[in-house]
């Protein structure tokens, strides 16, 4: 068993009790730099005071702690991810793992030397509609995978800090991990166009003004590629998620408006193709049955105060105790889980350089041999 660290207790602290309950997990710590907030989270789930820390680097140089799931804002995750793995901690990182390529191979550098495990807590490819779609693929009922689409659109409007303005491929990775991770595959090379312009008040931050960005993405050694979009600021759209798959046999095509079922066809040649509308369980006989219960509601918001990232993302598709039990299994096993830092490094840089294809016009970008996993 091993002691794991929860760092950040916003988002975060809905993982402390399916930590707390899975049978390969050992003692739980946490970490929070606001002290009335870190008793708060500690009393409700009745953590001793010698297991809390206000101070990342305090935190870092107990031993008994063999591992650190980060949930902190995006622009601090890759320096907390290299921190924690200098000091021989493995690393479960909530999305994007960077927000550059220089940092990017940094982890994937320091993984390989110091034989360490990286995690990217990517929720979507835990999601019980994604699990849904790759059984489809892995046991064949697709048939041959012919086209992908992803999107992601959130309004973004009032969340604090560093979003204002983010360009919206820089936090791509809800669309494109499932775009890739149905049959693990890797980006090779992306084209990017922008379209619409957000307030101009937002554009200094990153001196982006794009509304949305929209990519293609050609897949390496193989012969699909993918359509995915983004939008964060001034597009009327409700909150989606959206991934979607045509196989030579099946398709599966995400709803336009959330909470509806999923639209499964089927060809039936020579008929027309048959349409059904399918919901998607929630693969809880995966895990230990300690934390089954976890796919189906939050933890730490029960009483109305989840996470807004968990009330908007529809929950996250019930992928949390998945994120947990794959992680855990990662350190105890040294067998890696999807995605691994290369894998991570792929899915992120995909998104981070399909921005920078959209800054010159839709320049094919080829992603670095190292984000490659036999490079």
């Amino acid at each position: 068993m091993n002691n794991i660290a929860i760092i950040g207790l916003g988002f975060g602290a809905e993982f402390i009790p399916i930590y707390q309950r899975h049978p390969l997990c050992g003692e739980v710590f946490i970490c929070q730099r606001n002290p009335d907030h870190l008793k708060e989270v500690a009393a409700k789930f009745h953590i001793d005071e010698d297991h809390q820390y206000t101070s990342f680097e305090e935190l870092l140089k107990n031993p008994e702690i063999d591992a650190v799931h980060i949930n902190t804002p995006i622009p601090i995750h890759a320096e907390q991810s290299l921190a924690a793995l200098k000091a021989g901690k493995h690393v479960a990182c909530t999305v994007p793992m960077a927000t550059s390529v220089e940092d990017c191979k940094k982890i994937v550098d320091l993984v390989r030397e110091t034989g360490l495990k990286y995690m990217m807590m990517e929720t979507v490819v835990y999601a019980r509609e994604f699990l849904y779609m790759k059984h489809l693929y892995d046991t064949g009922e697709l048939g041959k995978l012919q086209f992908i689409k992803a999107s992601h659109q959130q309004d973004m409007d009032g969340w604090p800090g560093y979003w204002p303005g983010l360009p919206p491929m820089h936090y791509a990775t809800h669309c494109v991990g499932p775009a890739l991770g149905i049959g693990r595959f890797e980006a090779e090379y992306v084209s990017c166009f922008a379209s619409g312009t957000i307030r101009e008040e937002m554009h200094h931050h990153y001196n982006s003004p794009f509304a949305v960005e929209s990519m293609h993405i050609k897949y390496r050694n193989s012969d699909l590629s993918a359509h995915i979009y983004r939008s964060l600021f001034d597009v009327a759209r409700q909150y989606r998620e959206a991934f979607e798959v045509y196989g030579s046999k099946k398709s599966v095509e995400w709803p336009l408006i959330e909470h509806h079922p999923l639209i499964l066809h089927t060809a039936k040649r020579p008929e027309p193709e048959i349409p059904e509308e399918v919901r998607a369980t929630d693969f809880a006989e995966r895990l230990p049955k300690e934390i089954r219960e976890f796919t189906g509601h939050g933890v730490y918001g029960q009483e109305g105060a989840e996470h807004l990232s968990f009330t908007q993302g529809a929950g996250h598709g019930g992928s949390h105790p998945h994120l947990v039990h794959h992680f855990l299994e990662t350190i105890n096993t040294g067998k890696d889980s999807y995605p691994n830092a290369v894998e991570a490094a792929n899915i992120t840089l995909t998104g981070i350089l399909a921005h920078e294809s959209a800054l010159q016009g839709g320049k094919r970008i080829d992603l670095p041999q190292w984000s490659f996993r036999e490079a």
